[in-house]
This record gives C-alpha cells, sequence and structure tokens, in this order.
C-alpha cells in the first residue's frame, strides 16, 4: 500500500472538479478524499496499490477531462490514511 497526496492548481475551484474526481475514483480501487483549500488549489490524499494510485494520479493529469483544468500538480508520499473508507470530498 502507498499513500500520497496531490496538491492541484488551476483553475480547479467552481468548476466541480472535487465532485469528478470522486467520480473517477470508483473506477479505482483507492480510499481518500479531496478538498478545496483557502489558497484556490484542491489537495487529494489517497492510498491504495502503487499501480492504483499512479493510475488514478494519471487519469486526473492527463487522461480525463480535468487535465484541461489542472496547471500544476504536486504529489507528496505521506503516511497511511487511517480510518478511511472509500473516497469522498471534504468541506
Amino acid at each position: 500500500m502507498t499513500a500520497k497526496k496531490v496538491i492541484f492548481t488551476g483553475r480547479v475551484q467552481g468548476v466541480g472538479f472535487r465532485y469528478s474526481v470522486k467520480q473517477l475514483a470508483l473506477g479505482f480501487d483507492v480510499v481518500g478524499w479531496v478538498k478545496n483549500l483557502s489558497d484556490g488549489s484542491v489537495e487529494l490524499q489517497l492510498m491504495g496499490e502503487s499501480d492504483e494510485v499512479a493510475d488514478f494520479i494519471l487519469e486526473i493529469t492527463d487522461e480525463s477531462d480535468l487535465a484541461g483544468l489542472v496547471k500544476e500538480h504536486h504529489i507528496f508520499d505521506i503516511d497511511p490514511l487511517e480510518n478511511v473508507r472509500g473516497f469522498r470530498i471534504r468541506h
């Protein structure tokens, strides 16, 4: 298992980005959450098998309609997520 935090910048708030990320997550074997940050960026934290996590991030940044909204993304290794089931939007 691997856990990652991804910070997305660009036109990622007010455009349904978090909802779309949640919908994409249904196609991957990952758990985690996504939320807006006060600086206008979006934070994603997720955990799963390395390939699933990498493929999910790639789907967001390169292959889905969301790719056009993302100006930059930065990926960080984090400690495993605890007590997280499924994938949700945090407020």
